[in-house]
């Protein structure tokens, strides 16, 4: 990776979560595309679209990292959910008091 991708990926690590290869080098996710973790002698992370990614940090990291980030998001954004494809789908939001209806 060149020092302009390190320097852009380091800028968007509010955006993300920042985690750690096997080899010691960082690397970026979003979490949006994380579909679930696996606890195997490593940490295995599967995107939505397979790819799996396997780092140093534990499961209770990740999912600490995904909630710290979910947490600085703004009020009042769209969330929503990737799908497998890749497509965004703002008909996957959580419940929450603002979209429930009665």
């Amino acid at each position: 990776m060149s020092a302009a991708g390190v320097e852009m990926a380091e800028d968007k690590v509010d955006s993300m979560i920042q985690l750690t290869r096997l080899n010691n080098r960082p690397l970026v996710v979003n979490c949006d595309l994380i579909k679930f973790i696996e606890n195997t002698p490593d940490t295995v992370l599967t995107l939505i679209t397979g790819e799996k990614v396997v780092v140093l940090e534990s499961c209770e990291v990740v999912i600490e990292k995904v909630v710290e980030f979910r947490r600085k998001a703004p009020v009042g954004v769209i969330c929503g959910t990737a799908t497998s494809q890749g497509e965004f789908d703002e008909k996957n939001v959580p419940p929450t008091a603002e979209n429930i209806e009665d």
